[in-house]
């Protein structure tokens, strides 16, 4: 195999993406793309439609999933792939996130009508509600269509993000743990960024990738579609230097963000030059 495009870090509509499993599995085809994952935030419902719906014709699929998780530290983004969607330990962790995603979502727009005064109507509240991972680009979008706001970036930028509102996440330790016990591998998604605009590197990032490692965190998205070479090459470096799988996703989210489809900074490369990482892992979820 001269290449293999790879895409395993992508959302639906089941969290905040704009397209739907099915059409997510469309796009993917159409794309070229030859193994993909739906890594939802804090759900695994659209990975079982996927694999519901998937022909031995499509491109390889493994179940995927993106925990937002914050501790003492700071805040992490946990990846879960290849899990078995079956197995209990990952329900445990998607309904503790999903709890924590719906009291964030009620207790933010609440700030932002103490704080702003945009009064939110009860029935736009309860549809709302009804997706299945409401978060800000959800609150955003109901802002623009009360006249709050003119776009929902703006709505994000200038009011949803300045409320103060102490959410609840789950721990990383807690979303690695339910990974593992459900066979998947926990990849710490596009590593270098924090929370807010935070970018972490050097010893920082070695202290932190140190304690998640003891946590039992297997691998790092290395590859991903806002990483300049720099960052790339020190993922890299680290994963050699913690025999850590390698992963490439592009955090696509239809058009909710300005990221193609495939944008992992991998297309291009041949299999035989892909890093040791990465190739270990191909080994692992791949037939």
């Amino acid at each position: 195999m001269e290449s293999l495009q790879i895409d395993l870090h992508m959302h639906s509509t089941v969290s905040d993406g704009t397209d739907t499993p099915q059409m997510i599995l469309e796009k993917v085809k159409q794309a070229g793309i030859g193994l993909f994952s739906l890594t939802d935030h804090d759900a695994i419902k659209g990975s079982g439609e996927i694999l519901s719906i998937r022909t031995a014709e499509d491109p390889f699929f493994i179940p995927g999933v993106e925990f937002s998780c914050k501790d003492e530290e700071g805040k992490y983004h946990i990846l879960g792939l290849a899990y078995d969607p079956q197995a209990p330990s990952i329900q445990e962790v998607v309904d503790l996130g999903h709890e924590y995603r719906m009291r964030k979502v009620r207790g933010r727009m609440a700030q932002v009508t103490q704080e702003f005064g945009y009064v939110f109507p009860e029935d736009e509240v309860v549809k709302l509600l009804q997706n299945d991972n409401p978060g800000k680009p959800h609150i955003g979008n109901l802002m623009v269509k009360l006249g709050y706001a003119q776009s929902k970036e703006q709505a994000i930028r200038e009011i949803i993000n300045k409320v103060h509102f102490k959410g609840e996440y789950v721990r990383p330790e807690e979303a690695i743990r339910g990974i593992l016990g459900a066979g998947g591998v926990p990849v710490l998604a596009h590593p270098s960024y924090g929370s807010g605009d935070q970018l972490i590197f050097g010893e920082e990032m070695d202290a932190r990738l140190k304690r998640l490692i003891g946590f039992g965190l297997q691998g790092v998205e290395a590859f991903y579609s806002g990483f300049t070479p720099r960052i790339r090459k020190e993922m890299l470096n680290f994963a050699e230097q913690y025999d850590l799988y390698i992963t490439a996703g592009s955090d696509y989210h239809g058009r909710n963000k300005l990221i193609k489809l495939g944008d992992t900074g991998l297309a291009g490369i041949p299999c035989e030059e892909y890093p040791r990482g990465l190739k270990r892992f191909l080994e692992r979820v791949l037939p």
